[in-house]
């Protein structure tokens, strides 16, 4: 069934504007709020994601289990398909990039610099290094608003990727300063086995050699950061090195738009194969 969520997922996720709708957080970052609010739960980050990341999730797996039973356990398909949408990424980072693409286009590098501050809070002192912050902010977008989240539906199902999407919730909203810190660091550990796997996807659909030498020298390195990781890795995979000109930017990040594309398209392939292989057996 989680093959067939995913096609779901992806056919109204191209053809209708439900994620929208159902992606409405608002009334958790209210619970938010109130429990940074809350006198008793201060310098008790912990408690706070109890009870707004595990607790949530829990519930989640209980209602999944009652419905388990009932018309051949096919009752449970909608509600997997509304906490995948859930679960998935806010927003389109492609048409977010837009004005700023617009603006390299015209080599209007001063347009550029205010674009990418409003819309993506990315400033730098040079256009090569806004450049490279805008790639990696691209290739951690494709990452944790779809693979992350499919990785760890695939693997233990849509309460991994509930959890997952309210921690990323935490880690952006929270006011508190220890509560960011904690949800980052739950967040770390979840990123950890996805986001290799996702470099190893692009060494297979892009530049295999160069993404091999980077990738293991990393490959256990428990530190550094799954942002990070991809900025190193995914301009490698891309055949994307050397100084950046201001004229190419546009066309690196559609090169790197492809390369996510290629590297969904390897996943769906690999799940559909996880699917049809106990047949054959």
């Amino acid at each position: 069934m989680s093959f067939l969520v995913m096609l779901l997922a992806l056919l109204v996720e191209k053809f209708s504007d439900w994620r929208v709708r159902i992606q409405q957080d608002g009334p958790w970052l209210a619970q938010l709020r109130r429990a940074e609010g809350n006198p008793r739960l201060t310098g008790a980050p912990w408690l706070v994601l109890l009870a707004l990341v595990v607790l949530p999730a829990l519930l989640l797996g209980l209602l999944l289990m009652a419905l388990q039973p009932l018309a051949y356990g096919w009752l449970v398909l909608p509600l997997h398909l509304l906490v995948l949408l859930y679960a998935l990424g806010r927003g389109h980072a492609k048409r977010e990039l837009g004005p700023l693409r617009d603006a390299w286009r015209r080599n209007d590098l001063e347009a550029a610099a205010l674009v990418a501050e409003r819309d993506l809070g990315l400033t730098a002192d040079e256009p090569a290094a806004l450049a490279r912050a805008i790639e990696a902010q691209l290739l951690w977008r494709g990452y944790q608003d779809f693979f992350a989240v499919i990785f760890w539906y695939l693997l233990l199902g849509p309460v991994l990727a509930l959890a997952y999407r309210l921690l990323a919730l935490v880690e952006q909203h929270a006011g508190d300063a220890a509560l960011r810190e904690r949800a980052s660091q739950l967040r770390h550990g979840l990123d950890w086995l996805p986001v290799r796997l996702l470099a190893a996807s692009f060494a297979l659909v892009g530049n295999f050699t160069a993404v091999s030498r980077v990738l293991l020298h990393e490959l256990l390195n428990w530190d550094i950061p799954a942002r990070r990781l991809l900025a190193e890795v995914g301009p490698q995979a891309a055949d994307l090195r050397g100084e950046i000109e201001p004229r190419e930017v546009v066309a690196r990040l559609d090169t790197l738009a492809e390369l996510l594309i290629r590297a969904r398209v390897l996943w769906y392939a690999a799940a559909a194969l996880w699917v049809l292989l106990p047949w054959a057996e």
